[in-house]
């Protein structure tokens, strides 16, 4: 394998924004059966992903190769590499099941989606994020879609106790356009959107973008249409061995966001989480046992 850390799925990613549309293209087709889709003959590969032959060489060259045999064994190698390690390979999460059992298999590849997923974020970046979710001086709206509402809510329910100024959007509800209406220039939007992209997301997305809002965004690998109008994009791994994907990577970086921006706030996040539990007090909604 060469001395560059990064896998090709990795290079694929940080190139997207660089690439022409059928090089898109051709990079999601990739990256959406990988490694598997880049072993085959180059004309196999191109028909795959609907461009044309030339249109491969030349992602490829971008990529940092000489072509696409040297592309090829940069992937078997990549394979190779997977491979190795006896001792990995006997250590198991769930030591009283084999190795090859569910419960291994799918957390081997949410441990290894949490590492690449950090492997790409930008500390700084992060930090940028998190004040401007912290900002009372600006309203907080947060948006999820049919799935990733969850995630939505349940930054929502925190950011509740952390500050004040905040909406949680439903933009799978019909009335989502009534959100808008107060927005103004700086307000921030968090926005989570994962495939399969919901046009509504990217409706909501552009008016707020077009009132001066200010987008962060949480996606996946092959990011958002989102991504085009977000300030900050966080791209997590999402691919398990399941018909589902797997928000667990989404979910780490939802809930360092929460500690992040609890501790920029808790000079006032204190008085907010005291006063709260002094409500819960008075609803007598938790029972108590001392």
């Amino acid at each position: 394998m060469s001395s560059n850390a990064h896998t090709i799925s990795d290079r694929i990613q940080q190139k997207l924004d660089d690439l022409t549309r059928a090089e898109r293209q051709l990079a999601h087709s990739i990256l959406e059966n990988y490694p598997i889709s880049g072993l085959g003959p180059l004309t196999e590969l191109a028909q795959d992903a609907n461009v044309s032959g030339p249109t491969v060489a030349r992602m490829v060259q971008k990529l940092g190769f000489k072509g696409y045999a040297e592309f090829q064994a940069e992937l078997r190698e990549e394979l190779r590499a997977k491979v190795k390690g006896p001792i990995a390979k006997h250590d198991t999460w769930a030591e009283s099941a084999p190795s090859g059992h569910i419960l291994n298999t799918f957390t081997d590849a949410v441990i290894d989606n949490i590492r690449h997923t950090l492997g790409q974020i930008d500390p700084k970046a992060f930090d940028s994020a998190c004040s401007m979710v912290g900002d009372p001086a600006h309203h907080l709206y947060i948006v999820g879609g049919r799935v990733t509402h969850t995630l939505a809510e349940y930054l929502f329910l925190h950011m509740q106790v952390i500050r004040p100024n905040i909406t949680h959007v439903q933009s799978t509800s019909n009335a989502w356009p009534h959100y808008l209406l107060d927005v103004e220039p700086g307000d921030v939007f968090v926005i989570f959107d994962v495939r399969r992209y919901e046009n509504n997301t990217l409706k909501l997305a552009e008016m707020a973008h077009a009132q001066g809002a200010r987008i962060v965004l949480f996606t996946d690998q092959w990011r958002s249409p989102v991504h085009q109008l977000a300030d900050i994009s966080f791209s997590s791994r999402i691919e398990v061995p399941s018909a589902w994907d797997s928000a667990a990577a989404t979910m780490l970086l939802t809930e360092t966001m929460i500690s992040a921006v609890q501790n920029l706030r808790w000079d006032s996040t204190k008085g907010r989480m005291e006063e709260l539990e002094a409500m819960f007090d008075q609803t007598k909604l938790f029972r108590k046992f001392t």
